[in-house]
C-alpha cells in the first residue's frame, strides 16, 4: 500500500487558488455567470452615474460585493478541496494501519 493517490484534488486545489489570486486581483475569467453579470451591470450603472455627474456609492458598493462574494466563493470551495484531500489521505492511513495490524509477523 503506497501513498494516496490524491494528484487529481492537488490540482483542483491549485486551479482553485489560481482563481483566487485572479479574482484579488479583480480579473474577470475566474468569474461564474453570475458573478460576471453583476460586476458588468455594476459598472454599467456607476458608468451611467458618472455621466450624469451624480455619486457612485451604490455602484462601488454592488461592485465591491460582488468581488467580495467571488471571493468567497472560492475561499470555500479551497476549504472544501483541502477537507476533502485530509479525508482522502486519513481513510488511506487507516487501511494501512488495518493492514498492518491484521497480519502476523
Amino acid at each position: 500500500m503506497g501513498k494516496p493517490d490524491t494528484r487529481r484534488i492537488d490540482r483542483e486545489i491549485r486551479q482553485a487558488t489560481r482563481k483566487l489570486a485572479a479574482v484579488r486581483e479583480k480579473e474577470m475569467w475566474p468569474l461564474d455567470g453570475r458573478e460576471r453579470r453583476a460586476i458588468i451591470a455594476a459598472m454599467a450603472g456607476g458608468s451611467y452615474r458618472v455621466l450624469r455627474g451624480r455619486s457612485t456609492d451604490r455602484a462601488d458598493r454592488r461592485l465591491e460585493s460582488a468581488w467580495s462574494s467571488a471571493e468567497t466563493r472560492l475561499i470555500a470551495e479551497i476549504t472544501a478541496l483541502q477537507s476533502e484531500r485530509q479525508r482522502i489521505v486519513t481513510e488511506a492511513a487507516a487501511a494501512k494501519a488495518a493492514k498492518k495490524s491484521s497480519g502476523w509477523w
